[in-house]
């Protein structure tokens, strides 16, 4: 008898160690795929997406009022239009990916729609009947007709189709490619997002010089076909590395789950929550597909929603398997919280995109009222100002990478220097310090402008140097190194793992509610500060007091500071379960965040 056990025994010994070994044979053929090879293929489709969008979006303005000889305010309403499309689009290409699709054949499709749009706007850019006559001096043009327009509003829908599968995936599936495990990201020397954002805004760059350039100087079929080649060399390059990468399966719609979760808990809505959270219901099987890089872990906050875990009769079905609209499992429950415990934090980004959105528009109003000569015979462009913001950006990326993180290092004894939190926290503060820049330096303007009798010029150049706009656009630089990149690191590594597309679109939803609320604003106060003493003028800026409405915004964004703090104060980073092969036994690791556990077991099997 006792040999036959034995005998047993060896057989499941046996039979565990080939599991442990084709564990192993998989985990080594996944580990093949991806890395750090992949980035170029895959941050060469980016960088030509964000060149692309900076050189098509900056001067789309000058092609409608000066190619379709298109009226101030109808192209003026278009571009708002299109720019609120352009904004919301991700988010429906992140739910294609995260549903169905897959980030990968998103990318793909995404960036043929994309192609397709610029492909079209470039011909009717070339081809005299797509456009009415050309109208140099600007006086009694001839409107471009319902179908040379409805040429165009079909190559915008196509061009914002086309980013909104591209925005919300690549930067996802970039991170697809790289072990994000936290472990593993605070054991580098870099961080994957300032990288990623060198990148975008090295492209930016490129394009506000380069291709705005040719725009203005040669024509617009170089301009756009420019753009039009750059997208269709990413395709190829994207394409090129498919071998190499590492493709997330999509681990079917994430909202059905949201809302089976809440389905399940109010239908058990007057069951009785176990005191022991061991007792809720876990399935690591039905829960694989959509935790590649670990379990949620189970947390106190929301507890109503833990309802849906408690096991009852009648939550199984006839062949075992749970009735997910009656019993979901704990990590389906924690991601209903993550998003819940993250919805405050990204108003307050909504808030402080708000409040810069007039950087593009009253800032260069200010410039082309001031002496903007760097020799006898060149002046930078109002729009080129810009350029200050972008530069810092780029430097200042460097400097936090290389200088900034080991020297906060030292004082939180955090591998990355600080959290993200932290982080946004003083991108905000720093906003701040810029909107006032903003205001000090229209004091300074409208000083010159009084001492020289220029009040009621509005087309005179005074005599005061542009570059005394250059520090508020510095700030606004630095702000976004800080703000822009940890709201994108935040709402990407804080959102459940099968649905990071989703996270990343709601970085640009974020900034399409921030530029609407910002518009908002501006019409509420020029509506509401009479006409005599407009705080902002139609006409004559001098006249105005736009240094009033930049405290206003200064004072806005305060309160929005308080509000960011009390929220980051009360946030509960995700707690996650992550797998590592080295360890034996369990271990339990504390990270630097003591929020979440690391849980290691030797065989990759946890409670």
């Amino acid at each position: 008898m006792t040999e036959v056990m034995n005998r047993a025994e060896q057989e499941v010994v046996v039979q565990e160690n080939g599991e442990k070994e084709e564990e192993k044979k998989i985990e080594t053929e996944k580990r093949k795929l991806g890395g750090m090879r992949t980035m170029p293929f895959i941050l060469a489709n980016e960088v030509c997406d964000r060149f692309v969008g900076a050189g098509f979006h900056s001067n789309l303005i000058t092609y409608l009022t000066q190619v379709l000889n298109v009226p101030l305010v109808r192209a003026s309403n278009t571009l708002a239009n299109f720019s609120g499309v352009s904004n919301f689009t991700p988010l429906i290409g992140a739910i294609v990916a995260d549903t169905f699709a897959g980030r990968f054949w998103t990318i793909i499709v995404g960036s043929i729609i994309y192609e397709m749009g610029l492909v079209s706007i470039t011909v009717s850019a070339i081809m005299p009947q797509l456009r009415p006559p050309p109208c140099p001096t600007q006086e009694n043009c001839e409107e471009a007709s319902s179908s040379q327009l409805w040429v165009l509003y079909t190559c915008l829908l196509l061009t914002s189709l086309g980013t909104g599968c591209l925005r919300p995936c690549l930067v996802t599936f970039a991170a697809d490619q790289l072990d994000m495990r936290k472990s593993k990201v605070e054991s580098r020397r870099w961080n994957f997002y300032n990288l990623f954002y060198f990148c975008v805004t090295m492209a930016t760059l490129t394009a506000l010089t380069v291709v705005v350039y040719i725009q203005d100087n040669v024509n617009w079929g170089w301009g756009l076909g420019l753009l039009t080649i750059a997208i269709a060399l990413s395709v190829i390059a994207f394409v090129v590395g498919s071998p190499f990468y590492r493709k997330v399966e999509p681990g079917g719609s994430p909202f059905i789950r949201l809302t089976q979760v809440i389905v399940a808990s109010v239908k058990k809505r007057k069951v009785a929550v176990p005191v022991d959270a061991s007792l809720l219901y876990k399935n690591k099987e039905l829960d694989s597909a959509i935790s590649h890089d670990g379990r949620l872990l189970h947390t106190n906050q929301f507890k109503w929603i833990d309802r849906a875990a408690v096991v009852t009769d009648s939550d199984m079905k006839v062949s075992s398997q749970p009735n997910l609209w009656r019993l979901a499992t704990v990590h389906r429950t924690e991601e209903l919280k993550c998003i819940l415990r993250m919805l405050p934090i990204w108003t307050a980004g909504i808030l402080h995109f708000a409040s810069h959105s007039h950087v593009g528009s009253f800032t260069i109003q200010q410039a082309r009222s001031m002496d903007r000569h760097l020799s006898h015979n060149f002046q930078i462009p109002p729009a080129s100002m810009s350029i200050f913001s972008v530069l810092t950006v780029l430097i200042g990326l460097v400097l936090y990478e290389r200088f900034f993180i080991p020297f906060a290092r030292q004082f939180t004894g955090h591998k990355s220097g600080i959290t993200c939190l932290q982080r946004m926290g003083i991108g905000v503060a720093v906003n701040i310090l810029a909107t006032a820049t903003s205001a000090l330096a229209e004091i300074k303007r409208k000083k010159v402008a009084a001492g020289h009798n220029l009040l009621d010029h509005p087309m005179a150049v005074i005599p005061i140097s542009v570059f005394w706009l250059v520090p508020q656009y510095c700030l606004h630089g630095i702000a976004e190194v800080f703000m822009s990149v940890g709201h994108l690191e935040f709402l990407i590594e804080q959102f459940p793992e099968s649905m990071r597309s989703t996270g990343a679109a709601l970085n640009s939803l974020a900034s399409s509610f921030g530029s609407y609320l910002g518009t908002f604003v501006v019409t509420l106060v020029h509506s509401n500060t009479g006409k005599e003493r407009n705080w902002l003028p139609d006409r004559n800026l001098n006249k105005g007091r736009l240094e009033n409405f930049y405290w206003l915004m200064a004072g806005v964004q305060v309160i929005n500071f308080v509000y960011y703090l009390i929220c980051a104060s009360l946030y509960t980073y995700k707690p996650l379960e992550e797998y590592t092969e080295s360890c034996k036994g369990t271990d339990v690791e504390l990270a630097d965040d003591p929020t979440l556990l690391h849980y290691s077991k030797g065989d990759g099997q946890t409670d």
